[in-house]
C-alpha cells in the first residue's frame, strides 16, 4: 500500500542499491533502499519495524459500552476472517520475504500477531506516547475508529516452503502453485507471494490502516508482492443482508454452505488429520483476481444474461424457480424437453454432481480505467477456503474453465494459493507450531 510498492518481485524489482549510489540520491531512492534493501530510516540504524518490534503493545482495554458487536475476536482456535460474515471491505496483500534465516520470520510473525491483535481490537500500534524525534509507531489514519468487525488473516503461499528457511520438509504433500486453467490469462504482478495478509472491515480505512501498518511492520524483513482493495454492498445499504451481487448484477455466494454448521466445516473448510499437525484448524485458500469485461456484458440481453449463470438476476433463484436457495434440478426440462438450466451454464459446472464444495468469500474490485483500452479494470476478487485445494478449488476449476458460459465475460489474471495457518492463543504467534 506505500508509495514505495513495485508491483512484481522479480529480481530486478528489489533495485540493486550499487547503481543507485552511482548517481545522487533523490528522495525517492533513499525510500526505495530503505523499505527494499532493508537499511532503516537511517535513525541510529533502527528502521520504522524494529522500532514497533521492540515495543511491547499496549494492554487491550475493554471495549467500550456498545462496541461489542463490532469487534471480532483475534485469538481462537481458528483464524477470523474464514467463516467470519463477509464484511464490507478487504485490502489483500501478498508479500515476498527478504530475510535470511528463520528467527527472522518468527520475529516477524510475532511483531505482525501483536499488531494484529491490538488493530482488531480498535486500538493503536505502539506507545500512546511517542518519541518526537522518531516516526510515530502508527500511521495514525484509523485513530478514533472503532474496530468496525476488522479480522486480519494470515497464510503461506507454496514459496514460503524452499529452502531459505529450512521448511521444505514441512510442506504439505499436495501444496504447490495452481496450475494454469484454460483461458487464463495471468500477470506475474497479480500472482503468488511467500506470505499473505487478509484485511477485512466494515470501514475501509481501517482495513488499510491495517495493511499499511503490518508492511511497515516488515520492512527489513518481507516487502509487498501485490495488493488488491475490494468491496461488497455495505450493511447499511442492505440491512437484510441478502447475497451479495458481483459488478454484473446477479447475486455471488447462493450456495455456499452453512458456517454455523461445525460439522460441515469440518469437512469443507477445516483441515484435521489429513493435513500436517501444524495445518490442524487451519484452510487452504485460493485466490484469483478476475477481470470482468463489463462493456461486453452490457450490452448483452437478459435472457443470455440468466442462461449465462443458470439463474434469475432479480431473485437469484436457478432457472424455472422461484427461491434464491431451492436446489439445482439440473434435469428439469421445458415443454420442448430442453433444459431449464444450461448444462455450460455457471451455477451447472459450479455445482457438478453437488458432492463438492468450497466457501466462497469473495469481493469486486474496481481498479480504475485500462488506459490501454480505455475501458473500466473492474471485476472479482474471487477467494475460496477449502481444507484440500486440488480436491475442491481445482477440480471445480477445471471444470469451469473448460466450459462455463461466463469464460467469454471474464478473464482470470491473477493467482495464488496459501495454507492460512490455524488460530493462535494469547501469549502465542500466528504460525508457531509450523515456525516453532
Amino acid at each position: 500500500m506505500q508509495k514505495r510498492n513495485k508491483p512484481s518481485a522479480s529480481p530486478d524489482a528489489a533495485g540493486k542499491p550499487e547503481e543507485l549510489l552511482d548517481r545522487k540520491l533523490s528522495r525517492r531512492d533513499m525510500l526505495r533502499l530503505t523499505g527494499v534493501g532493508g537499511l532503516g530510516l537511517l535513525l541510529g540504524g533502527t528502521g520504522a519495524g524494529s522500532l514497533i518490534a521492540a515495543r511491547a503493545p499496549k494492554p487491550v482495554a475493554p471495549a467500550a459500552s456498545g462496541a461489542s458487536v463490532d469487534r471480532i475476536p483475534f485469538y481462537g482456535a481458528h483464524q477470523a476472517g474464514i467463516i467470519t460474515p463477509a464484511q464490507n471491505f478487504i485490502c489483500f496483500a501478498a508479500f515476498d520475504l527478504t530475510a535470511a534465516g528463520l528467527p527472522a520470520v518468527q520475529k516477524l510473525m510475532k511483531d505482525w500477531t501483536a499488531a494484529a491483535a491490538v488493530m482488531t481490537s480498535g486500538q493503536m500500534v505502539g506507545e500512546v506516547n511517542d518519541n518526537p524525534n522518531l516516526p510515530p509507531s502508527d500511521t495514525g489514519e484509523a485513530d478514533g475508529l472503532t474496530p468496525s468487525r476488522c479480522t486480519i488473516t494470515f497464510g503461506a503461499g507454496p514459496s514460503f516452503f524452499d529452502n531459505r528457511f529450512g521448511l521444505a520438509a514441512k510442506r504439505p504433500a499436495a501444496f504447490a502453485d495452481l496450475p494454469v486453467f484454460p483461458g487464463d490469462s495471468l500477470k506475474p504482478e497479480w500472482c503468488g507471494g511467500d506470505l499473505c495478509v487478509q484485511a477485512c472491515a466494515d470501514d475501509m480505512q481501517v482495513a488499510f490502516h491495517a495493511i499499511r501498518n503490518l508492511a511497515r511492520i516488515a520492512r527489513g524483513t518481507a516487502v509487498l508482492r501485490w495488493t488488491q482493495e475490494g468491496f461488497q454492498r455495505s450493511g447499511a445499504a442492505d440491512p437484510k443482508g441478502a447475497t451479495p451481487r458481483n459488478l454484473l448484477g446477479f447475486k455471488d455466494g447462493t450456495g455456499n454452505p452453512d458456517v454455523n454448521d461445525a460439522a460441515l466445516m469440518r469437512e469443507v473448510v477445516w483441515c484435521g488429520g489429513e493435513s500436517p499437525a501444524w495445518m490442524n484448524g487451519g484452510s487452504y485458500m485460493a485466490v484469483r483476481r478476475v477481470r470482468m469485461r463489463i462493456e461486453v456484458w452490457d450490452r448483452s440481453t437478459l435472457s443470455d444474461q440468466e442462461a449465462t449463470f443458470g439463474r434469475h438476476r432479480q431473485t437469484g433463484a436457478p432457472l424455472g424457480a422461484r427461491d434464491e436457495f431451492a436446489d439445482l434440478d439440473l434435469k428439469a426440462t421445458d415443454a420442448a424437453g430442453k433444459p431449464l438450466i444450461p448444462p455450460d451454464s455457471h451455477s451447472a459446472l459450479a455445482h457438478g454432481d453437488g458432492s463438492i464444495q468450497i466457501l466462497r468469500r469473495s469481493y469486486s474490485y474496481s481498479s480504475g480505467m485500462d488506459l490501454t483500452t480505455g475501458q473500466l479494470d473492474a471485476g472479482l476478487l474471487f477467494i475460496s477456503f477449502q481444507k484440500d485445494i486440488m480436491k475442491q478449488f481445482v477440480s471445480i476449476q477445471r471444470r469451469l474453465a473448460q466450459n462455463d458460459r461466463l469464460n467469454e465475460y471474464t478473464v482470470h489474471v491473477g493467482s495464488a494459493v496459501f495454507a492460512c495457518f490455524p488460530g493462535v492463543r494469547e501469549g502465542g504467534y500466528i504460525g508457531q507450531d509450523l515456525l516453532g
